[in-house]
């Protein structure tokens, strides 16, 4: 992995020291998982619950987006994430519902950085 594709992931918070700690050295795999992040349905469903009102899907969603962002080591939406799903499960829909904003926020950037948009 070149200087600028790491910096081009550390600026959207994905710690790549970690990630690339985490897959053993292998830029070649983190690479391929990155890419796959992009095709993973969570966030899409996650949204969809929230406009459903679908607490329950809304929460597995959350929680498996929550995982995934955190074996990429993408250290900000991972945060934003364990803290909604904290609301979720408190039952505080509207505090979890009022964090999606940036949520959104960090998942665009990431995707952006990782198609290598920024």
């Amino acid at each position: 992995m070149d200087d600028l594709r790491k910096k081009q992931l550390s600026d959207a918070n994905i710690d790549v020291d970690s990630a690339l700690e985490r897959f053993m050295g292998n830029a070649g795999l983190l690479e391929r998982f990155l890419n796959k992040f992009l095709t993973d349905e969570n966030y899409k469903k996650l949204t969809d619950a929230i406009a459903a009102n679908d607490k329950e899907t809304a929460l597995t969603a959350s929680h498996t987006l929550k995982g995934v962002s955190g074996n990429l080591s993408m250290t900000n939406l991972f945060s934003l994430l364990t803290c909604q799903v904290e609301s979720f499960r408190a039952d505080d829909w509207k505090g979890a519902v009022d964090m999606m904003p940036d949520i959104t926020k960090e998942y665009e950037k990431i995707v952006e950085a990782i198609k290598g948009n920024n």
